[in-house]
């Protein structure tokens, strides 16, 4: 018998999947919360999406965040709100410091209690994690006392107390008008290292007046705004407080600190519940756990929330990495927190809760941490969106699947990602789809990606577009190379050619000595001599970067060569750090800013890409080429002026990477 492809199916005895009370019998159930109760234990933490306008909500924001809450999530906490005209972190933060804000807000809490939902927002202010300016020139930070940040390289002012006394109102009256706008809480934040972590940390705030000098010192602040937000808001009103329950970094506060902190708050202050999560702004390795990445275990940050959970009598609310209902049944089961933040889960599916009350958790579209258009598009300064589900952030646009006016018999070329999406939405349309995969598994270049060290999880892409295409009744014919001949023997009416890339082929002056490699055939099992490696990096992505950690935890040696001021720099900077931790660790050589011109024998020649001066690597036994793609586009020149509908998409178009291709997928199977 063949072997099936990954769209097969054998016959199997029906079996009746389990009540969804007993798959999850903790996450669907009720939880209070202060005044209001959430229907489940789902929610979405507060995360900037970078749809804001002037400091205001936008149509865009709201239809993002109704579009997880028609999804059925218990509780949505809006992103940060400045409650100071100084909490501009960067330039498209929501901002609540007057009246001109509470109609924004009232549109939003509306569209999301129409769907039983609750909504929070977060109160926020950095200190001295300033990001980014608002028009290029550096503003002036500011934090309890003249310690700088290391990540920003940020030096701040300290407060002084007039200054202090006015943030502290500027909490309670955003409180206030958020009230006032019909949310249902706020939740100060004090997580990450910003200002109410530094007023509380030892070693960002050293002042010697009521607000430092000792825990009790160090905690005021912190109090006075709870405090303040309870006698403003009332009783009805959720208060509650985010905070790091390690902020993983050395001048950071430490577990224990949280604990004593929170146990203090609690006892003192009317506040409704906790949500910890892990991590600080302040320092690189601190600042991953913001976003943690698919090298880190899932649910992995549950510790710090039981060690909170244990000493309070409060709800306690839990994030990092917890992509699958499983995961967050686990934690809840096991005492760890009383809800799970699945934010970057709701981005890559809005749907999940509902999928997974109804019994069809096999359709949930997992995250796989790649943190590429999420927060990846936050730290460029867009809107954020999901590699996965281009749909996320462009709400407005195709947030609904519109049904085509007429069938129409489609044509896919190419099983990767863009071919993939391609069928899938051109099939959840209406039309007849078949796509053609000449190799024996659809995937293109993700089933190279998911071999690298710490890249498993981002197979899961491949999985989830093969689940879309099923579902959405396309046919997938593997082993199938199309050409001009079998498009006019099939003859549709849209051709989508997604047929990919190659490595490129580049001229460089070899030796028939050395051999030379690409990437693909390194992950696709091509043997090397023994000996130092020479990985050469064109893009500094994750594939030079892979390959080089690859060899050198199968033994060894290896210099990366990169065309970039450091391995990795086009990937999102919290990836980045976790594959050059490993590499640092594995003892990969880096050898930045050269392109290769040529290898003899046992010597690997590059060049300086500033100066021009020759850099060369002697005692080499392999040169591997990461050195980008070019096209696979030999059938759209065969059918150029002669079918009359040709959609090119993904590498294919231009060799870029999964975003751009399941976009592209989406944007043209649309309109086909």
């Amino acid at each position: 018998m063949p072997p099936l492809s990954p769209l097969s199916k054998e016959s199997e005895p029906e079996v009746s999947d389990p009540p969804v009370e007993a798959m999850f019998p903790h996450l669907f159930t009720p939880l209070r919360v202060g005044a209001v109760t959430l229907k489940n234990r789902i929610f979405s933490s507060g995360h900037d999406t970078v749809m804001a306008h002037s400091g205001a909500v936008t149509d865009r924001l709201i239809a993002y965040h109704e579009a997880r809450a028609r999804g059925g999530v218990g509780l949505i906490v809006v992103q940060v709100v400045g409650v100071h005209e100084s909490a501009r972190y960067t330039s498209h933060v929501l901002m609540a410091t007057d009246d001109s804000a509470i109609p924004g807000f009232r549109k939003l809490a509306d569209r999301v209690h129409a769907h039983d939902t609750h909504v929070f927002a977060q109160l926020f202010h950095p200190g001295r994690e300033i990001m980014e300016s608002q028009d290029g020139s550096a503003p002036v930070a500011l934090a309890p006392s003249a310690v700088p940040n290391e990540r920003f390289r940020v030096m701040p002012r300290a407060m002084p107390l007039p200054l202090v006394h006015e943030v502290v109102e500027g909490y309670v009256a955003t409180a206030r008008r958020l009230q006032s706008a019909g949310l249902d809480g706020v939740e100060v934040v004090a997580s990450h290292g910003y200002l109410p972590a530094q007023f509380l940390n030892p070693r960002t705030n050293v002042r010697d007046d009521e607000y430092g000098g000792g825990d009790e010192r160090r905690l005021r602040f912190l109090r006075e705004v709870v405090d303040g937000i309870r006698a403003a808001v009332g009783p009805a009103f959720v208060v509650g407080i985010r905070i790091s329950g390690d902020e993983m970094s050395e001048e950071g506060l430490t577990t224990d600190e949280v604990v004593r902190a929170c146990v203090t708050l609690a006892a003192r202050c009317r506040m409704d519940y906790v949500s910890i999560c892990a991590g600080t702004s302040a320092t690189m390795a601190g600042s991953d756990h913001i976003a943690p990445s698919m090298a880190w275990p899932a649910a992995y940050t549950a510790p710090l929330a039981a060690k909170v959970k244990a000493k309070l009598d409060l709800p306690v609310l839990v994030a990092g990495r917890i992509n699958q209902p499983q995961e967050a049944e686990q934690v809840i089961a096991g005492g760890s927190a009383d809800a799970c933040a699945m934010t970057r889960a709701l981005i890559c599916d809005p749907d999940l809760p509902v999928k997974a009350e109804s019994g069809r958790a096999e359709e949930i579209r997992a995250c796989i941490g790649c943190n590429q258009a999420c927060i990846g598009h936050f730290h460029a300064g867009y809107p954020i969106s999901c590699i996965q589900r281009p749909e996320t952030g462009r709400e407005l646009r195709y947030g609904t699947r519109t049904r085509a006016a007429a069938a129409r018999r489609v044509m896919v070329v190419g099983g990767g990602p863009a071919g993939l999406k391609a069928a899938a939405v051109a099939a959840e349309r209406g039309h007849e789809v078949t796509l053609h995969e000449a190799s024996r598994r659809v995937g293109g270049q993700v089933l190279l990606a998911e071999q690298l060290p710490g890249r498993a999880e981002f197979g899961g892409a491949v999985t989830n577009l093969v689940g879309e295409v099923e579902r959405a009744g396309a046919r997938v014919i593997t082993g199938s190379r199309v050409t001009r001949d079998v498009v006019d023997r099939e003859a549709p009416d849209a051709v989508i050619v997604a047929t990919g890339a190659r490595p490129r082929d580049m001229p460089l002056e070899i030796t028939d000595a050395m051999p030379v490699l690409d990437a693909w055939q390194v992950l696709d099992g091509a043997s090397l001599p023994r000996g130092p490696v020479v990985v050469a990096d064109w893009r500094a992505d994750w594939i030079g970067l892979g390959v080089a950690l690859l060899l050198a935890q199968r033994g060894r040696r290896v210099s990366l060569a990169i065309n970039a001021y450091q391995p990795g720099e086009m990937l999102q900077r919290y990836v980045r750090d976790d594959m050059l931790s490993a590499a640092y660790r594995s003892k990969v050589q880096m050898i930045p800013l050269v392109r290769p011109y040529g290898a003899d024998e046992d010597s690997v020649y590059l060049q300086h890409v500033l100066t021009g001066e020759p850099v060369i690597v002697d005692g080499v036994s392999a040169l591997v080429l990461a050195q980008g793609h070019e096209p696979v586009d030999d059938l759209v020149t065969a059918l150029a002026g002669y079918h009359p509908e040709v959609h090119l998409v993904g590498d294919c178009l231009s060799p870029r990477t999964v975003e751009e291709a399941v976009l592209e997928g989406l944007e043209v199977a649309s309109l086909v």
